[in-house]
């Protein structure tokens, strides 16, 4: 069917909005443009590249997929279709797919050498993937690295004028000191970050896969969302809304590394806090909270220039020992991604997860992490290519069921740090102000008082840091999309 002239030339001026909206970084407007131009004109294979690029800057790969997908279908010559393709595939940590893709944009474009480079990388990376899964030692055989470590045996040279843990027990002054050597750019001796983290290793071990926490009439509780990295940031909340303490308890859910270039000194301060006071921090796994992300998005590159190889694999076993799920006071229910493709999940189901794993590709403990509101009722794929979209009447359901007031989950960058969905039965909250340098967003924490428990939501902007850039550690062909 011929698409009508004057729908074109329309078409063109939504690309060109777009493109306007997307050079600004308003990559959710750039994409509603590009919609409106496709609905003019779904012939042209630009628009859907486009917004494909539109959404791998949201993170939102699955759509990516779908977009990139729709583009070489109607343009099968179309290099940048499969360029686009590629990037998410990869995004995903899915090297093999990403392979065919850039294989095909070097055959279309011989001469470009962005494509070689791109298809050299994304080669060493499957080749790199074969040889791991090649030496993997089955699961069942596998030892702990944490039963292997003792830390005590690890000398401290006299020279090291950094923090210092006396004895087994890790204090408040301990912790002001280190967070002051990192907010310098100074290390912690590695047998103080070993003794840290095999400390919180065994608390959260013990710990249930959804943790009940009981606030008092008349105390408070604060619940950050994603920190990704942003250690200036962290330092700034602590700054507004005071030292974690039984006094001052805090959530941080999930996503605490990759992306920003300080993660190994946000893990360390979170974990000491949760060393020194086990009930003035609690923390839940997010989706980066997994070998897979860390490997693409910069953790374990930053683990191992600052620390070394025996922290990637212990971060990787601490991280599979980090709940996945808390619960207020029996009436807010607080997780990092979302609910369920299934209605009927009871908080016994939550508690009977086992979690000691790395995230599967589906199930609950795969939708807890992933998933996302839409505004839509019912349930929708995933933007993201893993879990799933749910709407409203979806919230609402679970929450009768399990007789809650709200749902609190982080996961989604948002212009003002949050956005209450769902007829207020949700909130998003997102602790990482102008994600990655460049989003522009606010970040915002929730304060919660018993017994009315009324969300009051603080919002921060970001604040200055060293200049390391976000991604500095990541995978370099991760990097050449950044």
């Amino acid at each position: 069917m011929e698409v009508d002239n004057s729908n074109v030339s329309k078409a063109e001026e939504f690309k060109r909005s777009a493109n306007e909206a997307f050079n600004a970084h308003r990559f959710t407007q750039a994409i509603e443009l590009y919609t409106q131009a496709i609905e003019l004109n779904d012939k042209n294979a630009v628009y859907y590249a486009n917004r494909a690029f539109a959404h791998l800057r949201l993170e939102e790969y699955g759509s990516a997929i779908q977009d990139a997908t729709r583009a070489i279908e109607v343009d099968p010559k179309y290099s940048k279709g499969y360029y686009r393709r590629g990037a998410a595939h990869l995004a995903m940590g899915k090297f093999k797919e990403a392979l065919k893709d850039f294989q095909q944009v070097k055959k279309m474009c011989p001469n470009d050498t962005d494509a070689s480079k791109k298809l050299k990388e994304c080669e060493k990376a499957v080749m790199k993937l074969k040889f791991e899964e090649a030496i993997a030692v089955p699961e069942h055989q596998r030892r702990p690295i944490a039963d292997s470590i003792d830390f005590h045996s690890i000398d401290v040279e006299p020279q090291y004028s950094g923090a210092r843990i006396e004895g087994d027990v890790v204090t408040l002054d301990f912790v002001k000191k280190m967070m002051d050597d990192f907010k310098n750019q100074k290390c912690l001796h590695k047998r103080y970050a070993f003794q840290i983290v095999l400390q919180t290793r065994e608390m959260l071990k013990a710990l249930p896969s959804l943790v009940d926490i009981n606030v008092p009439d008349g105390k408070h509780f604060t619940v950050c969302g994603d920190v990704h990295g942003q250690y200036y940031d962290l330092l700034n909340i602590f700054e507004l809304n005071g030292l974690p303490s039984e006094e001052n308890p805090y959530l941080f859910n999930g996503d605490f590394v990759d992306r920003g270039s300080f993660s190994v000194e946000v893990i360390l301060t979170l974990f000491a806090f949760k060393c020194m006071c086990p009930s003035g921090m609690y923390l839940a796994r997010g989706n980066h909270e997994s070998k897979n992300m860390n490997k693409i998005y910069g953790f374990e590159g930053e683990v191992r220039s600052k620390l070394n190889e025996t922290f990637v694999e212990l971060f990787s076993e601490v991280f599979c020992c980090l709940p996945l799920a808390h619960l207020i006071n029996e009436k807010i229910f607080i997780v990092h991604g979302g609910l369920f493709s299934v209605d009927g999940v009871k908080l016994s189901d939550i508690r009977a997860i086992d979690r000691f794993c790395e995230p599967p590709e589906e199930g609950l403990m795969c939708e807890l992490l992933w998933s996302d509101p839409q505004p839509l009722p019912g349930r929708g794929p995933s933007k993201r290519g893993v879990g799933l979209s749910f709407g409203a009447d979806v919230t609402k359901r679970f929450l009768q069921d399990n007789n809650l007031d709200l749902v609190v989950r982080s996961h989604e960058v948002k212009d003002e740090g949050y956005e209450i969905d769902h007829d207020g039965k949700l909130i998003t909250v997102f602790s990482a102000p102008n994600y990655c340098d460049q989003m522009g967003n606010k970040g915002a924490f929730i304060k919660f008082e018993a017994p009315a428990l009324k969300p009051n939501i603080v919002t921060f902007s970001a604040v200055p840091h060293p200049d390391v850039k976000p991604m500095a550690y990541a995978n370099n062909f991760l990097r050449l999309f950044s």
